[in-house]
């Protein structure tokens, strides 16, 4: 064979492997489940019979924001990534109460993971994830395996200044002071969290956060001004989740974005006091860490993952 056909067959075979790595990654699977008069919209991939990883986001996202992790994360585990009630895709039945507080939201989530038929799994929690983990955790401390926190607080020392206006409307809860909770839903303040912190502004795309304006735009203000008003509540419950700590020592491995206008870096190694095992990492960023750093997130992840799940 001349080096001109061994070239083309070398192409050639580049191309067959590329096009096998293509069609070997994991499909992701978008559906709904009728949870407590709730539509819980959720996408999910990987092999049913592997480990659960649970992935829950927080305010300003949905599980859009786990686009690009789900499938590096599904090519070894089962994961499963809903909408919370009040964001993305997930829709309250027209007539049906709901009190949008993190009580009802983790009612909702432990409700569906039964549903899922999910009796065990490792969680991923970031922002209002978090607090919803935290109550699940608390809960059914035999259910998880293990816990990643991406810029999910768990502890005072790491609430910033930012907290200011929530912190007044959750000592003096006057009409006033939950309008003040309004403007952090304005479209400007949602894309001002993405991008604050975040050295080069241009990595971060523009569809997240006009999807999240849009989401509350069409769902309303009023679920995310309740539930930020409802935030203090978790911080009260901080004593609760600091004694499961203790006791459990679940595995935690904590990745932050260290310039988080809202989540500091004390809150990340805060986690040590309890969890001495707990392995911390910063990431040069801000709040939506996986928007710019997805790739070393998801890499870490799986290490973790990889030393404490048993498959």
């Amino acid at each position: 064979m001349n080096i001109k056909h061994t070239l083309a067959a070398t192409a050639l075979l580049g191309s067959a492997f590329q096009a096998a790595a293509f069609d070997a990654a994991p499909q992701v699977h978008h559906d709904t489940i009728e949870i407590q008069g709730v539509r819980v919209f959720y996408r999910e991939a990987g092999p049913a019979d592997a480990p659960t990883v649970l992935l829950l986001h927080g305010f300003g996202a949905s599980s859009y924001m786990f686009r690009n992790l789900i499938p590096v994360l599904a090519q070894r585990y089962h994961v499963v990534a809903p909408d919370l009630p009040g964001f993305g895709q997930t829709e309250v039945a027209a007539g049906t109460h709901f009190d949008y507080t993190f009580d009802r939201l983790t009612s909702v989530i432990d409700a569906f993971t039964v549903a899922k038929g999910i009796d065990r799994y490792a969680m991923y929690v970031f922002d209002y994830g978090a607090p919803v983990g935290w109550r699940l955790a608390v809960k059914h401390p035999e259910k998880i395996t293990a816990i990643v926190s991406q810029n999910g607080n768990a502890y005072e020392a790491g609430l910033s200044a930012g907290w200011a206006d929530a912190r007044k409307a959750w000592a003096h809860p006057t009409a006033e002071n939950r309008e003040a909770l309004r403007h952090f839903n304005s479209p400007e303040m949602i894309q001002w969290q993405y991008q604050e912190g975040v050295k080069d502004p241009s990595l971060i795309a523009p569809e997240p956060y006009q999807l999240a304006s849009a989401a509350i735009a069409r769902i309303g203000e009023t679920p995310q001004i309740d539930l930020l008003a409802n935030y203090g509540e978790n911080i009260k419950q901080y004593p609760q989740l600091h004694a499961y700590f203790r006791q459990y020592q679940p595995p935690l491995l904590a990745i932050w974005g260290e310039h988080d206008p809202f989540f500091v870096p004390a809150g990340a190694e805060a986690f040590k006091g309890d969890l001495p095992k707990a392995d911390v990492q910063f990431v040069d960023t801000g709040h939506f860490a996986i928007e710019t750093h997805g790739d070393a997130i998801a890499k870490a992840m799986l290490e973790f993952l990889d030393r404490n799940l048993k498959r």
